[in-house]
């Protein structure tokens, strides 16, 4: 109440990107399917918005699955492996050792 007059605070949230609520689902440990993907979050192309968050540095797996419904992809955030971390020091200083 500010001189006598009540004011209304509205608390809002800010709207998420297409693109963080994918990194969103992704962070919390479990794979997720590419129809999944397609669908909920009206994706025309879910690999599309994967190599993007690759780009930006997130570690994304692939896994593809041929069952008995035909192929399921799905995607999961990880760790990378030392041997990954490895080729990325050999490919921008060229040598297995940077100082």
């Amino acid at each position: 109440m500010r001189g006598g007059k009540t004011e209304e605070i509205r608390m809002a949230r800010a709207k998420l990107s297409k693109k963080e609520k994918v990194l969103n689902l992704l962070s919390k440990g479990q794979p997720v399917f590419w129809k999944t993907l397609r669908s909920r979050f009206d994706l025309v192309s879910p690999r599309a918005m994967i190599d993007t968050l690759r780009s930006e540095g997130h570690m994304i797996y692939i896994n593809t699955n041929t069952g008995t419904n035909g192929n399921n992809t799905s995607y999961r955030v990880g760790n990378p492996t030392k041997a990954i971390v490895a080729a990325g020091i050999q490919k921008l200083y060229g040598t297995k050792y940077a100082y």
